[in-house]
């Protein structure tokens, strides 16, 4: 059975053919992107490495970290975000990117220590087991590569600016885009990592200013943040 919940497939689904268009639903994740895109190149330079990205979705990440340098591998279960990933990698002439329709814990086992940098952002937090897919992502590293999430704090301000605010007052995102019994507190995740065999290196808050409409990285990670960690040598 894979770690995949069908309503989650589902949403992303219908969603699929606006991953492109910066001022759909899909308009934070391009506005975080660079902001992503250059925190993990800056501690894990991408030129020639090898990258897999979990929950590629429709290739934002996968498809700048190929054009960073890095030989890309994306996969996701959600078979209409896939095709929509190729279709803009054919389309924007992306080279040394593939994406593939596979669960994260089956190509670990099929390929183990297969891969320099791994990320999977904005994921967990709508996996019935992330723990599953951090154990993973542990595998699937090369002994001294890395290892970069990001998802979703869990406590009365994540509520509400990720859900009440985001999703209802400013319609950044659709209404019910997340759970918050599934948002996950970075103690919680950095003890998964350390389960996984993977050490924290860092963690980075993102946060947004509405006013300006600007995203920025920064030392808050109440709300939405990321965790670089890396597999020892």
């Amino acid at each position: 059975m894979a770690n995949v919940d069908a309503k989650e497939l589902e949403k992303f689904s219908e969603l699929a053919h606006r991953w492109w268009d910066t001022e759909s639903e899909f308009k934070p994740l391009h506005q975080i992107n660079p902001l992503r895109l250059n925190w993990i190149d800056g501690q894990c330079p991408l030129q020639g490495k090898s990258a897999l990205d979990v929950g590629c979705g429709g290739g934002i990440l996968a498809d700048s970290m190929a054009r960073r340098g890095a030989n890309v591998l994306g996969i996701d279960l959600a078979t209409k975000s896939l095709r929509v990933a190729e279709l803009h990698a054919m389309e924007a002439g992306t080279e040394h990117i593939a994406y593939q329709e596979i669960a994260v814990e089956d190509l670990a086992a099929q390929r183990p220590e297969s891969f320099d940098v791994v990320t999977c952002m904005e994921m967990l937090e709508h996996v019935p087991d992330p723990a599953s897919v951090v154990n993973a992502l542990g595998r699937l590293v090369k002994p001294g590569g890395w290892v970069f999430l990001s998802t979703l704090n869990r406590n009365a301000k994540a509520f509400l600016l990720a859900i009440v605010g985001a999703e209802y007052l400013l319609r950044m995102l659709p209404a019910g885009t997340h759970e918050y019994a599934r948002f996950i507190r970075p103690s919680e995740l950095a003890q998964m990592c350390r389960d996984a065999g993977l050490e924290v290196q860092g963690a980075k808050g993102l946060s947004f200013n509405p006013i300006t409409q600007r995203y920025a990285l920064g030392a808050d990670t109440d709300v939405n943040y990321l965790l670089a960690c890396r597999r020892p040598a």
